[in-house]
């Protein structure tokens, strides 16, 4: 196989993983169905389907890099380590950002078209 499209299947491997074993994944990619769900029966426009695609994708893609991370740190020691904590709860704070960001840009999509 050639290398390029190996790297596809290391890929694919790699958030099939993360989508079995990860509980915070397995949510988000749950919230994406619900939000896709939501996004076609309210009939978003072209440009608001992009900006719910870019979020649900940064989304998950966050949460396979702080899962990552985790595993990287996991690798490297066992042992408490400040350092390797602080490590994960920044990579944790970024999702934690992202998520509320994408949580606000949702309601600014849909509560118009819900409520007002």
């Amino acid at each position: 196989m050639h290398p390029f499209f190996k790297s596809f299947q290391y890929a694919i491997k790699g958030i099939l993983h993360g989508v079995r074993s990860e509980r915070n994944l397995k949510f988000h990619v749950f919230a994406a169905a619900v939000v896709l769900s939501a996004s076609y029966l309210t009939g978003l426009s072209a440009n608001e389907w992009m900006i719910i695609i870019i979020l649900i994708g940064g989304m998950i893609a966050l949460e396979l890099v702080n899962t990552a991370v985790e595993k990287v740190v996991d690798l490297i020691t066992e042992d408490f380590h400040p350092l390797a904590g602080l490590a994960k709860d920044l990579a944790a704070g970024a999702v934690l950002v992202f998520a509320v960001c994408s949580a606000i840009i949702g309601m600014i999509i849909f509560i118009p078209k819900w409520f007002i």
